[in-house]
Formats: C-alpha cells, structure tokens, sequence
C-alpha cells in the first residue's frame, strides 16, 4: 500500500503544493522562491528517501517569512496525511548527523501529540542569502504542529550557520525516514499500548 500524502493550501499570502511518498527514493522536485530553504528541503527529500515535490508561490515582494512558514504547515500535513494508520511501523527514530565543525541531534517520535524541544548555538549569523536563521525553529515548530509528533533537535556546538542549520535537516530526514519505516516484526501491530497514535 502506497503511503502518499498531498496538500494544496492556499491564502491570500501564498500558495503551496506539496507531495509526499514515505516509500520513494529522495527524488525532489523543490521550488519555493527561497534558495536556501529549497536546498533544506532537498536534503529532507533525499536523506529521508522520500519523493517529495514542493511548489510555493508566496508574498516573496514583503519578506519569505509566510512562504517559509505556510510551507512547513502543508509538509507536515502531507506527512500526517502519509503516515495514514501508522500499523507496522517503527514510531521512534533518531538520527546524529555532523557537518563539518556542527553536529544535530535529533530524536522523533511519530506519537500524534506535536511537541518541540529545539536548541541551537546563539549568536548565529542572521542570514543565509534570503534566508533568516531563525525561521528554522518556526519551519520545525509548524511541521511538529501538521504532523502532530515529538521532535527533540539539538545542536550542541557549531559556528557556521549554512552547517548548523543544513545538518539539522539532515538529521530530521533520517529520523523521520527510520521512525517511518516497517517493522517486519511488527506487521498489522500499531506501536502503542494505548491502541491509538
């Protein structure tokens, strides 16, 4: 069974487009007016091995905080909408990835209840190109929110901005991608003792 999840969402401030397949192979097709965030977006795409196809047209002439923002609520919808009954899956995933002089940590679980714990190094630069470095939070904070899942990133050290925040969507797609996978040991079994997640 095909796990494929798809949003349109569209306001007076943007319109997005997002398809998701937990089951692909990191094929991306990203293009949101932000270059930097279609770069994380395609790191998401292709260290999670899924297939996902990102298409944003955003008020890009005020700034690229509703266009980063309403992308990362359509994301995490399209892959509540994937993960569909969540029988036969891992749940938990986590994932170290370093960068260079950076390093994340991150830790899901896909638990339908959407809590965040994120941590960074202050005094990060501001910018990367078009990018503010503190919507990387806010992309998290509203994937968490859609998605409904725990998601615990921390990056204890680094200095270069470009790492601390591009190892930190590494990290996410492996998680993301080990917590999604099938657990052969646990076919038709959902991964809770309450019986719902």
């Amino acid at each position: 069974m095909s796990r494929i999840g798809r949003v349109e969402r569209t306001t007076k401030e943007t319109s997005v487009l997002v398809e998701i397949d937990l089951d692909g192979t990191g094929r991306t097709d990203i293009s949101t007016g932000v270059g930097f965030y279609d770069h994380m977006l395609d790191q998401l795409g292709r260290h999670g091995l899924f297939d996902l196809t990102v298409k944003t047209d955003g008020d890009l002439h005020i700034d690229t905080h509703h266009t980063i923002e309403d992308t990362a609520l359509a994301l995490g919808a399209a892959f509540r909408q994937a993960l569909g009954d969540k029988v036969g899956i891992y749940r938990f995933g986590n994932c170290t990835v370093p960068l260079d002089e950076s390093l994340a940590q991150v830790t899901v679980d896909l638990s339908g209840r959407p809590y965040l714990v994120h941590t960074e190094p202050a005094g990060m630069a501001p910018m990367i190109g078009s990018y503010d470095t503190t919507m990387t939070r806010h992309i998290l904070e509203s994937f968490v929110a859609q998605a409904q899942i725990a998601l615990h990133v921390h990056v204890p050290y680094g200095r270069n901005a470009h790492h601390i925040v591009e190892c930190q969507f590494k990290a996410l797609a492996r998680a993301l991608r080990y917590a999604c996978e099938r657990d052969v040991r646990a076919a038709g079994i959902l991964p809770s003792t309450k019986g719902a997640l």
